[in-house]
């Protein structure tokens, strides 16, 4: 392992808010530093909101819905495919904003754009999905309908881990529902968000449409949430906000999606493929430098393949090039915060004290940036901090097990239940594990490969509701019941 620094940066631009397709800074004029996690230094600004820019964004994205909701599902698709286009065609140079502000690597970045515009054809090719149903009447001259319609005006609350990815998921369900989408997108990661959002309003989509928001998060939230205006929630983020967000929308009647925090269990069976399992639960896990909501955190290996899967895991973290995400051939940035660095260092501080070992990393590096070495740890006890807390970084935590059943309770034993792996080559175990593991997603001798056409979202306190396949549209509709009786 070794940091690699970049030189040169793309022109990094300062960002606005979208209010009734116009891109404006604040009424107000605030704005925020934006910090490359990299180097730490300032490389732009973002416009902070004020309550007069959200007054404005909630009417703009009423008067968005009045229009949306009429235009045809046709129409709808084809302005979500023309946007997905632009986004493609505009990878290179967005993926080059999203590595400066968030710290993936490039390659990495690239991928979540593409992907992305993936996701906003599939959900545009859905629009033409959206059924209701003809019901037999109890009378011939009655025709009973049940008709989907949109809810109303989204507000939508997205993290900085994915500040492409997590809009995507649920713009394009709400679009193609027939919804107008207003999104309090990340501060630390603001550039990528407005240029995915320019992509709609490039792409021909009516004015209020979609919108974009900064700024204080507790206000704009409390403030949009509260708001008659709004009729649905979604949010990604952590489970104790997802929770405060959840009982306000309650509050107010609201509908709502929470994918919130992960802890996802491994279990490494004793006849697994141990080379296929670390190679692909260690891309998982050090992908975005640990910083994912599925990533792989709680490493459960049978103890009769343990000591191979723990020194190839430590080979693993050990040959990966850490740096600046721009450089050529880096494979971990930095972590996007300095406060990721502290808790970090506290959750391996705390597991070394109470039993465990340190293989490899373990400590922060560099004399600027947020740079962390992928760590791995071993023998880790459970009432190690970070197995019972979200990690939320680059350290591979590993205790062993002897029967498959025990894994499986230590895999449910926490309240979290989002994504979970497993590696086995019995038919019987795979089925078990399906059965018995208490998650919202299970991959199987694989990594994580979220699609589009699959649920995404978790059970327990990993939140409720889908932001893929068809169930993700569901909290957009509502179902209107028409009885017409001829006279």
């Amino acid at each position: 392992m070794r940091a690699v620094m970049s030189t040169a940066y793309p022109t990094y631009p300062d960002t606005q808010l979208l209010i009734g397709g116009q891109w404006q800074d604040a009424a107000g004029g605030k704005k925020i530093d934006v910090r490359n996690p990299a180097t730490g230094e300032v490389i732009g600004r973002v416009a902070h909101a004020d309550v007069s820019d959200l007054d404005r964004a909630l009417a703009a994205a009423d008067q968005g819905f009045q229009v949306w909701r009429k235009v045809s599902a046709h129409e709808r698709g084809a302005v979500m495919r023309r946007a997905a286009a632009l986004l493609r065609e505009r990878a290179d140079e967005i993926a080059a904003l999203l590595t400066q502000e968030q710290g993936k690597p490039l390659a990495e970045a690239k991928v979540e754009i593409v992907a992305g515009a993936g996701i906003l054809e599939w959900f545009a090719d859905e629009a033409l999905r959206i059924y209701g149903r003809i019901v037999p009447s109890r009378k011939p001259e009655q025709q009973q309908l049940v008709i989907k319609e949109p809810v109303g005006p989204v507000a939508a609350f997205t993290p900085w881990n994915f500040p492409v990815n997590q809009i995507v998921r649920k713009i394009g369900a709400a679009l193609a529902s027939g919804c107008s989408f207003l999104v309090k997108a990340p501060e630390e990661t603001p550039a990528s968000p407005a240029a995915l959002l320019k992509c709609f309003v490039d792409a021909g989509i009516p004015a209020g449409v979609v919108g974009l928001v900064y700024g204080d998060p507790a206000q704009i939230s409390s403030y949009l949430i509260a708001h008659p205006v709004i009729r649905k929630v979604t949010f990604t983020g952590s489970t104790a906000v997802g929770k405060q967000l959840a009982a306000l929308a309650g509050q107010h009647m609201k509908r709502s999606t929470m994918e919130l925090g992960g802890h996802a269990p491994v279990i490494v069976a004793e006849d697994a493929d141990v080379q296929l399992a670390v190679k692909a639960a260690g891309a998982a896990k050090f992908r975005n430098a640990g910083q994912v909501c599925i990533s792989p955190t709680r490493f459960l290996v049978h103890n009769s393949v343990r000591e191979e899967f723990t020194r190839a895991m430590v080979a693993h973290a050990e040959a990966l090039k850490v740096g600046n995400g721009l450089e050529q051939g880096t494979q971990m940035g930095p972590l996007a915060n300095p406060r990721r660095v502290t808790a970090l260092t506290q959750f391996i501080q705390d597991a070394e004290k109470k039993g465990a070992k340190l293989l490899s990393g373990g400590a922060s590096f560099g004399s600027s940036g947020n740079f962390f070495a992928p760590t791995v740890l071993s023998e880790v006890p459970l009432e190690a901090d970070i197995f019972n807390q979200e990690p939320f970084g680059p350290v591979a935590a590993i205790r062993g097990f002897d029967r498959l059943e025990d894994a499986i309770q230590e895999a449910n034993r926490l309240s979290y239940g989002l994504a979970a792996y497993a590696f086995t080559r019995s038919l019987k175990s795979a089925h078990q594990l399906a059965q018995d593991v208490e998650a919202g997603m299970l991959w199987v001798n694989q990594p994580a490969l979220p699609s589009a056409e699959l649920p995404f979202g978790g059970i327990k306190d990993s939140g409720y509701g889908s932001e893929g396949g068809p169930e993700a549209l569901e909290a957009y509709l509502v179902s209107k019941a028409v009885a017409i009786t001829c006279v």
